[in-house]
Formats: structure tokens, C-alpha cells, sequence
């Protein structure tokens, strides 16, 4: 449907994905699900996949290197991983996390094609660490090989910016919570390369059946007359 809409490309949530299981994010989908999560949406959709994989999986850089070369064998256009070690939600030493991308980035550039690979520094939104070291984090990743950068929910636009002009590799920004009402252009204007969503869109989608259910269970059924006309979404999945 996303394609459909007009999405240039579509990427995998490993929250929406574990929300879908039942799960909670952070460490709870095994890699062996993630990549047939990822091969379904592939089969599904034209768009170039890429796969939210976390912490690739796995602490120890061959880890995250075996990750990288399956999630090409599973058809994505490229892949994030995270410097955060789950499900402690802890952040890696400086050091580790550098080698665990370069890692990754050697088994990038071993693939045949282009295969993007997104260098994540997610200390910021964890609470673990400053705006600061984040970007010694990203500068750090640039020169391991990472093709992109991201460093989600910076605590403010001046942030923002001092992140996405701290490297000269392309810079993915995270339009939801504090930046929902930034505009495409606006992350346009700052510099952004990359757009992406999270897990958010899935949480509104679980928002609406919560509230939905909630007024259901108490009795009042109306809330089911916004659903969507089984027509559109069937034309969707057929255009």
C-alpha cells in the first residue's frame, strides 16, 4: 500500500514488527525472523527494502558482518545497525562500536552492487550519552566506511544541524516524536539526505485499534465506521 501511495522506498520497523508478534521492541526478534520479515516485504514491493537489524544481531563485529552479507542474500538495498547493545539498551565503548561498523562496512563493500549501510548512534535518544559524542560517534563511523549516518531524536533543530554537518556522508533523520511537525522541505533545508519513520506509522496504526477497542468494549461500536472501505484498500494492493 505504501508503494502504491507513491513511498520511493520502504524500510522494516523492529518495533512494528515485534508489536506484530506480540513482542516488545529491543533484542526479542531473532535474525533468522528478521530476514524472513524482510524477504517478505522484498517479494512484496518493487521500491528498494531496507532492513531495520538493530544491533546486527549479535555484540562481536563477525556477527554483525554475517549479518550484513544475509541481509543482502535476502534481496534489502541496505540496512541500520545500531551502537546499542539489547536488551540492556546499554550503549557500546567508543571503541567496539567503531569496529563493529567497520566490520559491517568491510562486508558491505565485499558484496557485489550497492549495498547502503546506515551507521546508527541511538546514545541520544537512550539517554546514554550527549549531542557531542554522538558526533565523534558518527565521525568515527564515516571513517570506518558507514555509507549514511543516524543519530535518532537530537534534543533540538540546532542539534539536528550540527549532526547532519558534522560528516560528509549522508545524514537520516527520524520524522516523528519531537520532529513530527518538521516539514520534508524543512529536513530538506537542514541538510537531510534520508527520511524515515520508525516505528512510528505502526503505532498509529495501533493507536486508532486502541482507542477503537476501548470505546468497543465499553459498549460504543460507532469508532468502527472511520475503518477504511475494504475497496481502497484492495485497489492498494493491486495497483
Amino acid at each position: 500500500m505504501m508503494q502504491a501511495l507513491g513511498a520511493s522506498a520502504i524500510a522494516t520497523t523492529s518495533a512494528g514488527h515485534a508489536f506484530s508478534m506480540g513482542r516488545v521492541d529491543g533484542g526479542t526478534l531473532t535474525r533468522d525472523e528478521a530476514l524472513a520479515h524482510a524477504q517478505d516485504l522484498v517479494s512484496a514491493v518493487t521500491v528498494p527494502v531496507s532492513g531495520d537489524f538493530e544491533n546486527g544481531f549479535g555484540d562481536a563485529p563477525d556477527t554483525v558482518a554475517q549479518t550484513i552479507r544475509l541481509a543482502y542474500e535476502a534481496g534489502l538495498a541496505g540496512c541500520s545497525i545500531e551502537d546499542t547493545a539489547l536488551p540492556d539498551f546499554t550503549s557500546y565503548d567508543f571503541e567496539l562500536a567503531v569496529e563493529r561498523i567497520r566490520a559491517a562496512a568491510s562486508a558491505a563493500r565485499a558484496l557485489p552492487g550497492d549495498f547502503v549501510l546506515v551507521a546508527r548512534a541511538d546514545g541520544v535518544m537512550l539517554g546514554q550519552y550527549d549531542t557531542d559524542e554522538a558526533i565523534l560517534r558518527i565521525q568515527a563511523f564515516e571513517a570506518a566506511g558507514a555509507d549514511c549516518a543516524y543519530v535518532p531524536a537530537p534534543p533540538d533543530a540546532k542539534s539536528l544541524r550540527r549532526i547532519i554537518d558534522s560528516v560528509t556522508v549522508p545524514v537520516n533523520v527520524l520524522a516523528s516524536g519531537g520532529y513530527a511537525n518538521t516539514l520534508h522541505t524543512e529536513f530538506a533545508d537542514m541538510g537531510a539526505a534520508r527520511i524515515s519513520i520508525g516505528g512510528a506509522l505502526a503505532r498509529v496504526a495501533y493507536g486508532a485499534a486502541i482507542s477503537t477497542a476501548k470505546d468497543m468494549l465499553g459498549g460504543d461500536f460507532s469508532g468502527l465506521r472511520r475503518a477504511a472501505a475494504e475497496e481502497d484498500i484492495e485497489t492498494l494492493l493491486t495497483k
